[in-house]
């Protein structure tokens, strides 16, 4: 394989404390998704918000995954109700990948969006979310047992039944598969121009796509990248976005 088919691909990093120091972070599994699940290889993008060289970093790219993250979008950006005190957030990584979602995919670049950056996505494109599911009244409990080992938090969950004719359908060939669930925020009202492509048991959007994308433009809820080569459905969504970008690192280096 030459170089020219080995997609590179950005990965939205968080802003983390350690020590006296901000550090910018992604989780291994992330990184460890797009090598075996793409065979192509991942560059952190630092959320650092103002400032960002977007169309040049578009321009280097042949994807963009956006990760899940300990923190939430800060609910004014969807007009919703303040966060309850203590919430998590990372004003810095909003900044960033808010706005460089809708320029990717604008500029034909394949994006994926994985939990938190699910939920991005859907707030890019102006629909709003759920801050706690599990108050709502209306949903099964999609969090994860934080007292069992992370082998048990991320074992599958639930069933989602997928869209035919959607991104998912067609990579998968099969109307439903078994996800994990960790997550404790949802798709409240579905943004503009957003195909839902699953769902969970209780209609929860598990996944949408982006109708008039130019490329590869999927978000799903659950967590596909965890040991995504052991798994054969998580590989079929990886696959098909790694070609997508593989389309494009070939169509760059021409």
């Amino acid at each position: 394989m030459s170089d020219a088919t080995v997609p590179v691909i950005g990965v939205s990093s968080c802003n983390a404390p350690i020590g006296l120091q901000t550090f910018s972070i992604v989780g291994e599994k992330y990184l460890l998704g797009i090598i075996n699940g793409t065979g192509g290889w991942p560059l952190i993008i630092p959320s650092v918000g103002a400032g960002m060289p977007t169309e040049e970093l578009l321009t280097r790219l042949d994807g963009i995954m956006f990760t899940g993250s300990p923190s939430n979008v800060e609910p004014h950006h969807y007009a919703g109700p303040a966060s309850e005190p203590g919430t998590h957030h990372d004003p810095r990584r909003d900044a960033t990948t808010l706005p460089l979602i809708r320029a990717a995919i604008d500029a034909g670049v394949p994006v994926l969006g994985i939990c938190r950056g699910f939920q991005e996505m859907n707030v890019a494109f102006g629909g709003s979310l759920h801050q706690k599911l599990h108050e709502t009244g209306k949903y099964m409990e999609h969090r994860e047992d934080r007292e069992a080992p992370l082998e048990g938090q991320y074992g599958l969950a639930h069933t989602v039944t997928l869209e035919p004719g959607g991104v998912i359908f067609e990579a998968w060939g099969r109307s439903s598969a078994e996800v994990n669930s960790v997550h404790t925020q949802g798709v409240e009202r579905l943004g503009n121009g957003l195909r839902p492509e699953a769902y969970a048991p209780d209609g929860l959007i598990e996944a949408f796509s982006v109708i008039n994308a130019k490329n590869f433009a999927l978000g799903v809820q659950f967590h596909p990248e965890w040991k995504v080569a052991d798994n054969a459905f998580y590989l079929s969504i990886f696959k098909a976005f790694g070609d997508a970008c593989r389309a494009r690192a070939q169509k760059r280096a021409r």
